[in-house]
């Protein structure tokens, strides 16, 4: 099938790729003609394990190309793909301007049937402007043409997004016509052949599935959090809590890990949107507002148990801060846990000197050249001279270093772990100052006290 895909951010490229990958013929369309040219000579502009090799052998077998001119991908396409950003506005809702300009475009140039498969995360209803939107621009132009506009949702997590394209958990599809449901089957038949993986449900529902399931997963995240707090106080171990809950098959162990908070491009913007959505309908979400704060308040929990440790006196201090981007195996970003802690610890003064395995590259890019932020290649020499190691992402890279070098070569040894990679015990053992999330180090005593008191009576 010939395919058009307007957007090559993270979703559009993967997604291109990958229906490349398994005989599809894809056109790639986006206006930033610089990340164009770099595509072309096999540039990839984000980091995902395994999509380089993919977009390079598809481009080199002519099933993938790229190009910066609208009315050569609406000529391409039968199906015509979505997956362009929907950012933030100000009020905290999705601004999908750059949704509708691409539905513009397909109507101006379409001359025959097209299926017009949005994949961008939009408000409810937002499809079905779409559908009126192309409706008005084609009776403009005085000419009829049948399309359809269908809701198509994606799942991708950073880090797997290769592997979770190639191997949907499940594919939604928001339609009214059922009928053009037929080219989709075509479209991803290679992803269902072992299985049905396929929902079709209306659009509005579709629309509404996207933001419900990383609402819930910011949710099951921002619970754990919660719990880790009250571990903290109570002399709990969160781990042994996680573990003990993750064995309910009712709960399962996905996104029940403890730390400084999420962030990303989804998670975050998702959940504004959706509170967003509710106060225009008159409905007050207490539980999504919640999750939200918690993760806010959670953000700043390193800087909490810093300053405290160091009574507030952070000037002149230098950290080796290990883990720039948000997750592990992404070069994003985007509202990361690290980004409040380097900013903040900027204001008292301090210094950071930072190692990610991909993100020094895009952290240039946001932050430039400043004296009190040095961005290091190798997390060992990031050490030297800090006066303490902060851990904001859970790399492979980070899970089993040499302690020995970390003690010998901090100025003290410190290390305030906002993913609890390593053991309490072991790092008390090894002569570590460890603070990590709810392992159950700073019990207060007055709360001690009162607990045994209503024992006791």
């Amino acid at each position: 099938m010939k395919i058009t895909v307007f957007g090559v951010g993270y979703v559009g490229l993967v997604q291109a790729a990958i229906l490349a990958e398994v005989g599809h013929d894809v056109l790639c369309i986006d206006i930033d003609a610089i990340k164009i040219q770099r595509l072309k000579k096999g540039k990839i502009p984000i980091f995902e394990p395994g999509l380089s090799p993919l977009i390079i052998q598809n481009c080199e077998a002519g099933r993938l190309q790229f190009s910066i001119y609208a009315e050569e991908g609406v000529g391409h396409g039968l199906i015509q793909i979505i997956t362009v950003d929907t950012p933030s506005d100000s009020d905290g809702m999705s601004d999908c301007k750059n949704v509708l300009s691409v539905a513009r475009v397909i109507a101006k140039y379409m001359d025959h049937y097209k299926v017009i498969l949005n994949k961008s995360t939009v408000p409810v209803g937002t499809t079905e402007h779409i559908s009126c939107l192309i409706k008005k621009i084609l009776k403009q132009r005085g000419i009829q043409l049948k399309y359809d506009v269908m809701f198509n949702p994606e799942f991708l997590k950073e880090g797997t997004a290769v592997t979770d394209c190639m191997n949907p958990d499940r594919i939604i599809i928001g339609a009214n016509n059922t009928n053009a449901v037929k080219l989709l089957y075509e479209l991803y038949k290679p992803f269902n052949q072992h299985c049905n993986r396929m929902l079709l449900m209306d659009i509005r529902s579709a629309e509404l599935t996207k933001y419900a399931a990383n609402c819930m997963l910011a949710t099951k995240i921002s619970f754990m959090n919660e719990i880790a707090n009250l571990a903290e106080l109570l002399g709990a171990d969160i781990e042994k809590v996680r573990q003990g809950i993750g064995s309910d098959s009712r709960i399962g162990n996905s996104f029940i890990y403890p730390g400084c908070g999420y962030g990303g491009s989804c998670l975050p913007k998702d959940i504004r949107a959706l509170i967003r959505i509710a106060e225009k309908l008159g409905y007050q979400s207490y539980l999504l507002k919640a999750v939200e704060n918690i993760n806010e308040i959670q953000k700043h929990k390193l800087l909490t148990l810093i300053k405290n440790h160091y009574k507030d006196d952070l000037k002149g201090k230098t950290f080796a801060l290990w883990g720039i981007s948000f997750k592990p195996n992404t070069n994003d970003i985007r509202e990361a846990s690290s980004r409040i802690i380097m900013e903040t610890l900027w204001e008292f003064g301090a210094t950071i000197q930072a190692h990610d395995p991909e993100a020094i590259q895009e952290t240039r890019r946001i932050y430039g050249f400043r004296k009190d932020l040095k961005l290091i290649a190798k997390k060992e020499l990031a050490l030297k001279h800090a006066d303490a190691l902060i851990i904001c992402t859970e790399w492979n890279a980070f899970r089993v270093p040499d302690f020995n070098l970390i003690k010998n070569t901090l100025k003290e040894p410190v290390i305030f772990d906002g993913r609890n990679l390593y053991d309490p015990k072991q790092m008390k053992q090894r002569g570590f100052v460890y603070y990590a999330i709810g392992r159950g180090e700073s019990i207060q005593k007055s709360l001690n006290t009162a607990l045994d008191r209503d024992i006791n009576d």
